[in-house]
């Protein structure tokens, strides 16, 4: 049986819940924050020590600044409404991405990450302004400047998410069957499963469902 260790998430699907279901993308972004603690108290429970969100990446700068504005609102209330709870339960923020905010936002992240350094339960990474593309080219510069040695284990040191395992399972909610420049270089070898539900509607029950479809998977690596 496949133990798991990294879950990353792309979680597709709020702007067309919110436009179903309330004629408002807003609601749907809103609403999906209820199932990123649901899923974030699943992982705990079910001993799941890093999981990764694709909050927003480098290309969902071309919404409307109304919905991107709204975007950073909520996770600025989120982080500020959570944190006590994070350090209390034992859990770790991590930001990957180009973190580059308002001068606020920049620094609740710091100050989130800063708080909960030292948690070891779970690990969450929250893929903020974040594109695979961008993080490999980062990561190739990095080499250049410095003049290291180019090895797989070289170049994983120098990409946003050193030190941490890649991921088992890839989860993709909404429907759409595409990667969308998350994690390109990590998941070379994750399970991916795509979810016909919108990120809203996915609940406790399909990530269980998912990690026990993962654990009867036969992984050979290219083996036989």
């Amino acid at each position: 049986m496949n133990s798991i260790n990294h879950v990353a998430i792309i979680m597709d699907g709020n702007g067309r819940w919110g436009l179903k279901n309330k004629n408002n993308r807003n609601s749907g972004h809103k609403e999906g924050l209820k199932v990123v603690e649901k899923i974030i108290n699943t992982c705990v429970n079910k001993r799941i020590k890093f999981l990764t969100l694709y909050a927003f990446s480098t290309e969902n700068w071309k919404r409307p600044k109304k919905e991107i504005e709204y975007l950073f609102k909520i996770l600025e209330i989120f982080l500020k409404k959570k944190i006590n709870n994070f350090i209390s339960n034992d859990i770790k923020l991590k930001f990957i991405g180009i973190i580059n905010f308002n001068k606020k936002l920049n620094n609740l992240i710091k100050k989130s990450e800063k708080l909960t350094k030292n948690n070891k339960t779970l690990q969450i990474n929250l893929a903020l302004n974040y594109g695979s593309k961008n993080e490999i080219l980062n990561a190739v510069k990095k080499i250049v400047k410095k003049k290291i040695v180019i090895t797989e284990k070289n170049f994983t040191k120098c990409l946003y998410t050193k030190n941490i395992p890649d991921p088992e399972i890839l989860i993709r909610t909404g429907k759409q069957i595409r990667l969308s420049n998350f994690l390109l270089w990590q998941i070379a070898y994750s399970e991916i499963f795509f979810e016909k539900k919108l990120w809203p509607d996915f609940n406790e029950q399909d990530f269980i469902n998912i990690i026990n479809k993962y654990k009867k998977i036969v992984r050979n690596f290219g083996n036989i």
